[in-house]
């Protein structure tokens, strides 16, 4: 095994946060990528393929989500583990919560295909386009095992501090994935044209070979992790506690996941223009959520080795420097979508400028807010370190289905506002929960959670 790098427990915590971060964020990135190379060949098979490739979005999120909760817990674990210089701990939680990933994907990916059609009737899928999504969809949920997998080998490197091998392993799939994504919809030579399935065929061989690679390099011990065959058998406490840790993480995620799409039930009632407008500000959104998203990653691997290492004081400057840059990155990213809103809409909008309007107001009305959203996502990054995943949740919980949807249905159902008022909900679901998080990160009962040190493992 490799001698590990510079630890994560000393040395200068900003540059070390900001280290972590861009490749983080850069994953997120390309792996957004996926979504775009899918959608620039499928559309050249029309508006029905289109569709059958989309209404799949919502559906995999929630699964993703589920997966990337409990591959929160493996990065927790081993982040703590490799803080406190226990690296046969490490790779003990590195094959344990790999086998959990693997059990998990096998139950869910098995029920997600033998029910595929009933998932699909859940949410609307029309007769028309029916069979080709329930095809592709199927085509998914059996690369689930991979996907999932992959998930868990991102999380178990990042838990060391290794975060640039995701980053070159999603940046080769994705080239390779644009490439394949027309051999396999439209056929070339002896390979078959599939259509619509070409594209999940292509994302399952990608995620086959994204695994594949993972799992070589883990054994290999290119990182500070190493595991071998024979050391993998059922630890079940460990496993319990894993699961413990991974199912709240699970519970918030899938949270968010189905706000969104309780989100877009609300903006549908006032019709396809204002649909639009929050279809658009939504995506220039999720370009500011990748980024909280990214530090909020970071912040959890190096708040989760300090608190491995006993060193609570660096997990609290830590938690700081993320907040503060959270706070004022977004804060100055809210400004320039405040200031250019309109040509920023406008390049995802033409020629109708009732619509565009609606889309400006929504980025204005929403943007000053961001740096809010940045010192949440932070906070709670630093509470998932600790190994306070109960506590993130509930404050999620509380931001999304307390406070966002009864404001948003209060205020655009009976107030002047009308579609305005789903709007402001945005800025006021951001401002009070990163208050209330806050506050009870301020209490330092976090402080109290110590998952290397509860038991005598070595």
């Amino acid at each position: 095994m490799k001698s590990p790098r510079k630890s994560l427990t000393e040395g200068p915590i900003l540059k070390t946060l900001t280290m972590l971060a861009l490749p983080i964020i850069g994953v997120n990135l390309l792996q957004t990528g996926y979504q775009l190379v899918d959608a620039f060949w499928v559309g050249r098979l029309g508006a029905n393929a289109v569709a059958a490739v989309s209404i799949s979005f919502p559906i995999n999120f929630l699964l993703i989500s589920l997966s990337s909760g409990f591959a929160f817990a493996g990065a927790i674990l081993v982040a703590q583990y490799a803080g406190a210089k226990n690296i046969k701990m490490v790779n003990h939680v590195a094959r344990q919560t790999l086998l959990m990933a693997f059990l998990i994907s096998l139950i869910v990916s098995i029920v997600a295909y033998i029910f595929s059609p009933q998932i699909l009737n859940i949410v609307g899928v029309e007769e028309i386009i029916f069979d080709e999504a329930n095809l592709f969809q199927r085509t998914i949920f059996i690369g689930l095992i991979f996907n999932f997998g992959f998930i868990m080998f991102q999380s178990l490197l990042r838990g060391v501090g290794e975060v640039k091998i995701p980053l070159y392993i999603n940046g080769a799939t994705l080239l390779l994935n644009f490439f394949l994504d027309p051999l396999f919809i439209y056929g070339w030579g002896p390979i078959q044209a599939y259509g619509v399935t070409g594209a999940a065929v292509s994302t399952l061989v990608t995620q086959f070979l994204s695994i594949a690679v993972g799992m070589y390099i883990l054994f290999k011990g290119t990182t500070e992790i190493k595991l071998s065959m024979k050391a993998f058998s059922f630890d079940w406490p460990l496993l319990k506690k894993a699961f413990k840790l991974g199912f709240p993480s699970s519970i918030e995620i899938s949270a968010r996941a189905l706000g969104l799409t309780l989100m877009t039930v609300l903006v549908a009632r006032f019709g396809t223009e204002v649909l639009a407008a929050y279809g658009v500000g939504s995506r220039l959104i999720s370009f500011v959520v990748i980024l909280s998203l990214g530090l909020s990653k970071a912040c959890t691997t190096l708040v989760g080795q300090n608190m491995g290492a006993k060193r609570i004081d660096r997990a609290e400057k830590t938690t700081y420097y993320s907040s503060v840059i959270g706070f004022v990155s977004l804060s100055i990213v809210g400004l320039i979508f405040f200031l250019f809103a309109e040509p920023l809409t406008r390049a995802f909008l033409t020629g109708d400028d009732h619509v565009v309007e609606m889309g400006v107001d929504f980025l204005k009305i929403t943007s000053l807010s961001f740096g809010f959203m940045g010192l949440q996502m932070s906070i709670i990054g630093a509470l998932r370190g600790s190994g306070n995943t109960i506590s993130s949740m509930i404050l999620t919980i509380i931001g999304i289905w307390a406070i966002q949807f009864p404001v948003a249905w209060f205020l655009s159902s009976h107030t002047a506002l009308g579609y305005n008022g789903l709007w402001w909900s945005f800025p006021i679901s951001n401002v009070i929960p990163a208050l209330i998080t806050l506050g009870w990160y301020k209490t330092g009962k976090w402080k109290n959670k110590n998952l290397v040190h509860a038991s005598q493992e070595s």
